[in-house]
């Protein structure tokens, strides 16, 4: 029959992870990574975080996965911690990798890391920002078009409008002055209003015209 590995039997349980780290340190998070020795059957990771003072404890646990990070979320910052890894394999879990101690930053230091180097842990949080950030930008722009438009089509209305009734009041027909200038239809004097000195003057005309007349019947 085959022979198995010493350091392995079918009812073996993994070896413990080793080269446990810990980076990309914030003021509430961290992350975790590790390595399996090569050959381990592993499906998962058990993470035990506790406060270097006792005061909480937390155990993450994790299986049909092949990772071999984790981020540590909800820290307090400026807080010193200690984990250890289990990796979990077919017939159990590993014994527990030695003891890691990290602290977090304070705000101050954490905004100062983001602006030094990319965050993972926030990657995803940050592309989704600017998404956000650039639909907002894209609806702004279109609001503002559309309220241009708007104005643009109100100001030609107006003008439209305001030329629409200086025609209709030019269109109105105006009142005859009393010294307008009758009109003549068929030989007699038309108009609702004449000029008293044209009508005195008229009249000298046609009384000059039949005493004409008048001389050249009696002749």
């Amino acid at each position: 029959p085959d022979k198995c590995p010493a350091f392995m039997t079918p009812l073996d349980r993994p070896a413990a992870p080793v080269n446990i780290s810990v980076n990309h340190l914030r003021a509430h998070s961290a992350m975790v990574s590790w390595n399996v020795l090569e050959g381990e059957a592993v499906i998962g990771f058990a993470i035990s975080q506790q406060r270097q003072d006792g005061l909480t404890q937390r155990f993450i646990r994790e299986v049909n996965t092949t990772s071999r990070a984790c981020v540590l979320w909800d820290l307090n910052e400026n807080t010193d911690y200690i984990i250890q890894v289990q990796s979990i394999g077919l017939h159990g879990e590993s014994q527990a990798s030695k003891r890691v101690h990290f602290r977090t930053l304070e705000k101050a230091d954490h905004f100062q890391s983001i602006m030094a180097q990319g965050d993972p842990s926030v990657e995803g949080l940050d592309i989704s920002r600017r998404l956000q950030t650039g639909e907002m930008l894209i609806i702004m722009t279109v609001l503002l078009l559309w309220a241009a438009v708007i104005a643009l089509f109100c100001r030609q209305y107006d003008i439209i409008k305001d030329n629409d009734s200086n025609n209709h009041s030019k269109d109105k027909t105006k009142p005859l002055s009393v010294y307008s200038t009758p009109d003549y239809h068929s030989g007699s004097l038309t108009g609702s209003k004449v000029s008293p000195v044209y009508v005195f003057k008229y009249y000298e005309s046609w009384n000059m015209k039949q005493r004409h007349s008048g001389l050249f019947t009696t002749q």
